[in-house]
């Protein structure tokens, strides 16, 4: 290489990365980081608890369990399963997020923009009252049901008109529709106390006692989330131009907020079946994730992906720390971590610059 004419006698300079190849060493850099940390919270998830269990048994109840040993049953029947519906959920919910704040460019938004998490409670509610199932693995299904239907009705709603789905058409019927459906709900909590006594279990949100059959049944709509959701970073990079620049890209808008709408219905809806509406997770995990590695969705949903169970794993872990001998639901714990970061996330003024 021939030095610069400029250069002092013996210096040779320096070639620059180009910055498509710093993001992707920032955003593959990101993505082993956050893995290291998933890791770490799995691990206290299966290792520390409101009992005591030795390490021993804990190693043994994952690899050779003896359910004659108190401990190893104690890995099998309760942290085990605890620990994947909280991998899974987490996993779901910070993908939904991510999608979900991407499709509607709203910073602001999670899961229930869309009116999934109202859709899900008033089924719930309808199963317990109107049907009597009372059977967790039975009305929690009417849950993913009612997501569905909520969803689909707001975006029909929302694509009314000649612009068609617009991130504030869809965020208005969204709203809309959540406190229609909420006024319903409370109206039949209000005139059956033995529905709410059951509902109000689910409500909260909970790792507490999640049967293993039900979290193998929501694995497959969770597994197609994702893979949905990871193939639409690029369309979502499109979608932060503005609908007029991603069109003039060759982007299909129309199709991608109806994909990603229903990946957001698919992720959310399942991990609701698995641990019951769990709040801010979709909504603090993407921003975080944005403030690590920048707004480039190809690796935003990734980390977030990552993010979101290490999130809710710490804060169930916490849960069961804080309030010994007892337990505190990861849903109020989520909501309280969530809620500080995120008010002084706002009080900066940052939201403008994820």
């Amino acid at each position: 290489m021939t030095p610069a004419i400029d250069a002092p006698p013996g210096d040779v300079p320096t070639r620059r990365q180009p910055p498509s190849r710093i993001r992707v060493s920032t955003g593959l850099l990101g993505v082993l980081g956050l893995l290291v940390v998933l890791v770490v919270a799995i691990t206290l998830s299966l290792a520390v608890g409101s009992g005591s269990v030795p390490l021993s048994d804990v190693w043994n109840g994952l690899f050779s369990p003896d359910r004659t040993v108190e401990g190893q049953l104690i890995m099998q029947e309760l942290r085990i399963p605890r620990t994947a519906a909280g991998l899974f959920a987490g996993a779901a919910l910070g993908l939904a997020g991510a999608v979900i704040q991407g499709v509607t460019r709203n910073p602001l938004a999670d899961p229930g923009l869309l009116g999934i998490n109202a859709g899900a409670s008033a089924a719930v509610v309808f199963a317990i009252s109107a049907l009597g199932i009372t059977a967790a693995d039975g009305y929690i299904w009417f849950g993913f049901i009612g997501a569905a239907v909520a969803a689909t009705v707001v975006y029909g709603v929302g694509s009314l008109g000649r612009e068609g789905a617009t991130p504030v058409k869809l965020a208005l019927a969204g709203q809309a529709t959540s406190a229609a459906l909420l006024a319903l709900t409370t109206a039949i909590l209000l005139q059956d106390t033995r529905t709410y006594d059951l509902y109000r279990f689910w409500q909260v949100g909970s790792l507490i006692g999640r049967d293993s059959a039900v979290i193998w049944q929501a694995a497959p709509f969770i597994g197609i989330g994702v893979l949905v959701a990871l193939t639409l970073g690029s369309q979502l990079n499109a979608l932060a131009l503005g609908d007029d620049v991603a069109r003039g890209l060759g982007q299909k808008v129309g199709l991608i907020r109806l994909v990603s709408a229903a990946t957001v219905v698919l992720l959310t809806g399942a991990a609701t079946v698995v641990a019951g509406p769990i709040s801010f997770v979709g909504l603090v995990v993407p921003h975080a994730v944005r403030m690590l590695s920048g707004a480039d969705y190809r690796w935003v949903l990734p980390q977030s992906m990552l993010l979101g169970p290490s999130l809710l794993l710490v804060s169930d872990v916490i849960g069961r720390l804080i309030a010994r001998p007892g337990e505190l639901q990861v849903g109020i714990v989520t909501a309280m971590v969530g809620a500080i970061p995120f008010i002084v996330l706002v009080r900066r003024r940052k939201l403008a610059e994820l």
